[in-house]
């Protein structure tokens, strides 16, 4: 656990801080870009979908039957039987011939894996972030949290397994970078109840990347889920209706930072250290390329700071471009640019923060800038030392190259998970991260029940 690590998956840097789920895939052509296709409304969508619809929840509408999902009795859920009606879909795609005279259908694959069952919810057909394992067996709704790799791998333009509900910007998302199928994605607003085979599913703002959700499940029989997919807690969650007033019988919880080592300074705290470190250094060494680390989705609040600060343009590449466009944010559309030589504050891949590519970098505005200063945001740089101490960090310096590792984070650090459990006092609490050897998952587990204690 001692930095972030990167590689690419699709086409896009990969973006989660955790070890633990790593994996590597070949890069695309750099401008290799499926074009951007509009969403249709919900009733265009599919003819003769209307017993699949979803629709926000009143109560005139009656809950549907449900079809049983299996979970492991070491964590005391509850499982009742249900049947559920199969929704309708597109029509399956056509099979082809191939030339061992197998048959095999477009755009699906066996599945490598058995689906793990804190991916799925108890008592429903649904599924959380487990596209990889391709059709699952009993699931019929397939949940998405948001737009990072190690959640929607297994995501392609060939998706045929069922729907994908996830926020409108994922949606997004999804036709403009992976060319998924419309006709599959289903888009959920924020705040809005709908009611999906009868079960209530709520979406909330999890702090995390833009278009990020926790998602909130009341079942038929009361009982209720909160996944979180990645989030990072804070106090506005405290004070959502559906948290604060609403007992969360299972949590589903966002573990990448679960060690007591990990207290982060605030969001706020690292933006303005960020900034004024920048401001400074420029004072010094006015012919400065500065320049920001950041995954494909996620980060974009630290060059938006020293954007701000400073009033000048933000320079991204053509891909990243279209997706920040694809935010509808007017901030941030309005301070990007398309040449590198209109800016200092130039935003690169993650994995491109090394004192070699970065020297190689500066060479192609070598007339105009004689020094980079880097920041690469990412919670593993946080130091149990330095803790908040944020004016005690120093950076890493190699001839006129400068990287500061700064701990600005988009997951809960451990006296958030903390906070954020105390609150909730849930039932069970199911890790979803760094949970694949036991001696990790007994050690949370011991860490949950100290929260839930106090």
């Amino acid at each position: 656990m001692g930095g972030s690590i990167t590689g690419e998956y699709d086409g896009f840097a990969y973006e989660h801080e955790s070890p633990d789920n790593y994996e590597y895939v070949v890069d695309d052509d750099e401008e290799g870009f499926p074009s951007f296709r509009l969403l249709q409304d919900e009733d265009e969508l599919v003819e003769g979908d209307e017993e699949e619809k979803v629709f926000p929840s009143t109560s005139e509408k009656k809950p549907k039957q449900l079809k049983q999902g299996n979970l492991l009795d070491m964590w005391g859920i509850k499982t009742p039987q249900h049947s559920s009606p199969s929704p309708s879909l597109p029509p399956p795609r056509k099979k082809t011939r191939t030339g061992n005279n197998s048959e095999q259908e477009i755009g699906k694959s066996k599945p490598s894996k058995t689906c793990p069952f804190y991916k799925k919810i108890p008592g429903t057909p649904f599924s959380v972030d487990a596209f990889r394992y391709g059709s699952i067996q009993g699931c019929s709704a397939y949940f998405l949290t948001h737009f990072h790799s190690d959640h929607y791998g297994g995501l392609t333009k060939g998706w045929s397994h069922g729907r994908i509900y996830c926020s409108p910007l994922t949606a997004r998302l999804l036709t403009l970078c992976l060319s998924v199928d419309p006709r599959f994605i289903r888009p959920l607003e924020f705040n809005v109840e709908y009611v999906i085979h009868g079960v209530c599913v709520t979406f909330l703002d999890a702090n995390h990347c833009p278009g990020a959700v926790l998602i909130h499940f009341r079942l038929i029989d009361g009982q209720t889920h909160l996944h979180t997919g990645d989030f990072r807690a804070c106090k506005a969650m405290q004070t959502h209706p559906l948290l604060a007033n609403q007992r969360v019988h299972v949590l589903y919880l966002d573990t990448t930072y679960c060690n007591p080592k990990y207290k982060f300074p605030s969001k706020e705290d690292v933006l303005s250290y960020v900034v004024r470190i920048t401001e400074n250094y420029l004072k010094k060494h006015p012919n400065t390329l500065v320049v920001v680390g950041a995954y494909s989705i996620g980060k974009e609040c630290v060059y938006l700071a020293i954007s701000e600060a400073l009033g000048v343009k933000i320079y991204a590449n053509a891909r990243r471009r279209r997706i920040l466009h694809s935010f509808g944010w007017p901030e941030l559309s309005g301070c990007l640019c398309a040449h590198g030589t209109d800016t200092f504050l130039h935003v690169l891949p993650m994995s491109s923060l090394r004192f070699e590519s970065l020297k190689d970098y500066l060479k192609g505005y070598a007339n105009q800038y004689k020094a980079v200063l880097a920041f690469r945001p990412t919670g593993w740089t946080y130091s149990e030392q330095l803790g908040n101490q944020l004016d005690l960090i120093r950076p890493s310096s190699k001839g006129n190259i400068t990287i500061y590792g700064v701990p600005y984070s988009e997951h809960s650090s451990f006296t958030e998970l903390q906070e954020f459990v105390k609150f909730l006092k849930p039932d069970k609490i199911i890790p979803t991260v760094n949970a694949g050897k036991p001696a990790n998952r007994d050690r949370m587990q011991s860490y949950f029940r100290e929260m839930r204690k106090s």
